[in-house]
């Protein structure tokens, strides 16, 4: 029989044991290994059973447990020691507050999707994790942000294989109430509310849950309320679930309703207004159309309210492509927006333009969430170098005029939170090299000098703590994969010999991730007798484990994990490679630990970072990847290797395939399993160990989250803050009638003539030219623009490479006809082919960049023929 109402009950617990209930509630336990082990102490086997959850194990432990419990000294010490360094963690200062710098008072960071820990399944992949070690990392830092998300009742999909080896996907319910959340409340008890307005005189309204994330606050909208008619309580149904308006509704309560949420939840608990509102992909974009009328609610028109918003916001894109975009039709948005909808003050024509594709080769039906958000925010980032160019060439079109590489799209690469990643046996053993404190900060803060400790541990060591996890994994592998196959309906009589699969003694590579077809889950399979040879090899075999989901949709995907689990069945190569279905944070931090090479090989420059090798080289697993990414930025032969690359222009995606899979097969069989199988003098893979000691000395301290969320403070939010401080009313409004006046003058701004000291051909280095060149400014004063010498060496073409620019100087009043002359030295400080150009800039002290407007004025032609701007 099916239950007609649900409820929650929750445990009873003696008052010496009410502690535990804080400690269940702040997410810090899904990092803080101590507190972990004093649940695990409550009662090991329903630890287990729960999935290692704090609020379930409460749930379920029984009465006469806990009474035992109340009376045990020693537990009750444990309690209070967990309980006081909760305490300190949460009120004492940290990085941020020792800063001398005036920071924000308090950073918002929206994202769709937050991976905490799997007891809170609201992720689906690496945006989500990497949003969940953004949190955990300013907790730790006690950088003051807030998370805004939106809360799934079926969250991902849970994701199982078919006899066949099809991907089937199952959307378990989940109950707030059983998750480590708590209801935001008004004074009353009433539960807190937001509300959108829709078509028709309908009303979108969701609650907000709070989850604690040590010192964080995470946010979570939740439309699945009794107010809602059923398709509005279905909105926050699945995360990427749903067609088109699903989606934009999602959009839209997460950036007009999560910017309402964070209002009501600092009214409610005092929590500083955010100065920075922080876009971590452009599915919360809509954040700055609220943003825009509540500036508007104040008296501000939407010019002068859009560079308010502009100055405080920061939005980092996370795709190399445009498909990864989220793009809707201009009519859809329309009808979600003006007079009888939401933002109902707001001209939809000017939403509808923050979206457009307005650049050769855009679409100027759709509305673009990318495109919104770079217009929405003076700062952006893409999440790697390479990923930064690609993100500069991919947007270059919304910056006509200038080279992609002063399109100001600047990169911060992403870093992964250690605490969470990192195994204990590996954290015991920094522990004991450094001590316990010291250790912990080097996971979380960061510093070299710590790190490079990591010389100091015996080379025994390491490789017996690398053979424990890897055995650790082994033992993993077959419990999931006897599971896997009993869902596939295979009975236990079938199953035994999973227990020879796997060896704890084989060279382990490990490939798990989401499988878009740019991954390229099955590279590996592309000569499958070479591969077999390299599993079933005498004296140097290898085995490899594989996970990932398709998205539901995806058949194309699906098809790529079908071929790679029917190749796995095989019983000839079966106990050496494996396909673990259901991917995600229990399984991976098992994952990471126990493999010894990471194995990424995305079609190259599609992977935007790829953290996964990140977490795996914090645990001394070597990475063999691709050149993208991060990969592309830290790569060095002391600690991995490098797959070349067949990406020219005439290279077909097939024969491209083969030429990658071919280097591939002939790094593991040259390269990586004699470094792993041979053996020096004291009966060790003296090579290898060094490989593993450099990965963590080297690269332990550039891929942590705590170092990515620094340079966020230091090199965009701090920026951002000032921005926002300085952009009062009267500034916004002044700067927005600048920008109006600039660009109604800028088709009469001209550079009419350049001339310089020298006329050869050639000159010597360290000669210095004097420049003088007479503009023209269409109406508008000195202090309007900037006029520049960009110089540096050029290439076949007569394209300025490595440029620098130098501000020229007005000289004088202008001519009779209304021309200015502008004068300024021109240093010849680089050998070989050299040129120079000059070009005016808008100008203004609010501006972040003088690429901001996308306004630039170059000489004509004629002018360009008589300048000698090039010299061999």
């Amino acid at each position: 029989m099916k239950a007609i109402r649900r409820f929650t009950v929750r445990p009873v617990l003696p008052d010496p044991l009410r502690p535990l209930s804080d400690l269940a509630r702040n997410l810090r336990w899904s990092w803080h290994a101590a507190t972990r082990d004093l649940f695990r102490s409550v009662d090991p086997g329903r630890w287990a059973a729960t999935g290692r959850d704090p609020v379930r194990l409460l749930g379920s432990v029984p009465a006469g447990r806990l009474t035992e419990l109340a009376g045990d000294r020693d537990f009750l010490d444990r309690l209070d020691a967990a309980a006081r360094d909760l305490d300190a963690y949460l009120t004492g200062d940290r990085w941020y507050q020792a800063q001398t710098d005036r920071l924000p008072a308090a950073v918002a960071y929206f994202s769709p999707e937050f991976g905490i820990t799997a007891a809170l399944p609201q992720y689906s992949g690496g945006l989500g994790i990497l949003a969940g070690d953004h949190l955990k990392a300013a907790s730790d830092l006690g950088v003051p942000l807030v998370g805004v998300g939106l809360l799934y009742r079926h969250g991902y999909f849970r994701q199982s294989l078919s006899r066949d080896g099809w991907q089937q996907e199952h959307y378990p319910v989940l109950d707030p109430h059983e998750l480590p959340l708590d209801q935001l409340e008004e004074p009353d008890g009433t539960p807190a509310q937001i509300t959108l307005a829709l078509p028709g005189d309908r009303c979108l309204r969701a609650r907000i849950w709070l989850a604690q994330v040590g010192r964080v606050p995470l946010l979570l909208l939740d439309s699945d309320v009794e107010e809602n008619d059923p398709g509005e309580r279905g909105v926050t149904d699945r995360l990427y679930g749903g067609g088109s308006e699903h989606r934009l509704l999602q959009e839209m309560l997460l950036g007009i309703g999560g910017v309402r949420a964070v209002r009501t939840y600092c009214g409610l608990t005092g929590h500083a207004a955010p100065e920075v509102f922080h876009t971590n992909e452009g599915h919360a974009g809509f954040l700055g159309l609220e943003r825009i009328a509540e500036l508007r609610a104040d008296g501000l028109d939407f010019d002068a309210a859009l560079e308010a918003v502009r100055a405080g916001t920061v939005f980092t894109t996370h795709t190399p492509v445009p498909a990864g975009i989220d793009r809707f039709d201009r009519e859809l948005v329309a009808r979600h927006f003006g007079p009888h909808a939401e933002l109902p003050h707001m001209e939809v024509d000017r939403i509808l333009r923050l979206g457009t594709e307005s650049y050769p080769g855009g679409e100027p039906g759709l509305f673009n969430m990318a495109v919104m958000g770079l217009r929405l925010a003076q700062r952006a980032n893409g999440v790697s170098l390479l990923h930064g160019d690609v993100s500069r060439e991919m947007f270059a079109g919304l910056w006509p005029g200038f080279d992609p590489e002063e399109v100001p799209i600047t990169s911060v690469t992403n870093g992964v939170h250690a605490p969470t990643w990192v195994a204990p046996e590996v954290f015991r053993l920094g522990a004991r090299q450094i001590g316990a404190q010291r250790a912990e900060e080097a996971l979380s803060v960061g510093d070299s000098d710590r790190w490079d400790s990591v010389a100091d541990i015996a080379d025994q060591d390491i490789w017996e703590l690398r053979r424990s996890l890897r055995e650790q994994l082994v033992l993993e592998v077959r419990e999931r994969l006897r599971a896997s196959w009993r869902q596939r309906g295979a009975g236990t009589a079938e199953l035994g010999w999973i227990d020879g699969v796997l060896d704890p003694d084989v060279l382990t590579i490990g490939f798990a991730r989401r499988v878009p077809s740019y991954k390229r889950l099955t590279l590996m399979l592309r000569d499958r007798d070479r591969l077999t040879e390299l599993l079933l090899h005498p004296e140097r075999p290898v085995q490899i484990v594989v996970a990932g989901k398709a998205h539901p949709a995806d058949d194309g995907g699906k098809r790529l994990i079908q071929e790679l689990v029917r190749f796995a069945d095989d019983p000839r190569v079966r106990h050496r490679i494996v396909f673990l279905p259901d991917y995600g944070m229990a399984m991976a931090q098992k994952l990471y630990p126990g493999c010894d090479i990471w194995l990424n090989n995305p079609l190259r420059p599609l992977e935007a970072c790829g953290t996964s090798g990140m977490k795996a080289a914090l645990n001394g697993c070597l990475n063999l990847s691709v050149l993208d990414g991060w990969w592309n930025e830290w790569f060095q032969p002391d600690f991995g290797w490098a797959i070349p690359t067949a990406d020219g222009a005439g290279t077909d995606p097939d024969r491209r395939d083969a030429i990658e899979a071919a280097a591939l097969y002939d790094l593991l069989e040259q390269r990586i399993t004699p470094c792993f199988y041979e053996r020096g003098r004291d009966g060790l893979p003296d090579r290898w160990i060094e490989m593993v000691r450099r990965t963590l000395s080297l690269l332990g301290p550039k891929v942590l989250a705590g170092r990515m969320v620094r340079e966020y403070v230091e090199r965009l939010y701090a920026p951002a803050a000032h921005a926002h401080r300085a952009m009062d009313p009267d500034s916004a409004r002044a700067l927005a009638e600048w920008k109006a006046r600039v660009r109604a003058a800028w088709h009469g701004v001209t550079v009419d003539h350049v001339e310089t000291s020298v006329t050869a051909a050639t000159a010597e280095l360290g000669t210095t030219l004097a420049l003088r060149v007479r503009v023209g400014l269409g109406g508008l004063k000195p202090e309007d623009v900037e006029v520049q010498a960009v110089s540096g060496r050029v290439d076949e073409e007569d394209r300025i490479t490595d440029a620098a620019a130098v501000p020229l100087k007005p000289v004088g009043a202008p001519d009779p006809e209304g021309r200015w002359v502008y004068e300024g030295p021109l240093a010849l400080d680089r050998t070989g082919p050299f040129g120079y150009t000059v070009r005016i800039l808008p100008g203004h002290r609010l501006l972040a960049s003088g690429a901001e407007l996308g306004l630039v004025a170059v000489p004509s032609e004629d002018v360009v023929e008589g300048a000698g701007l090039l010299m061999r």
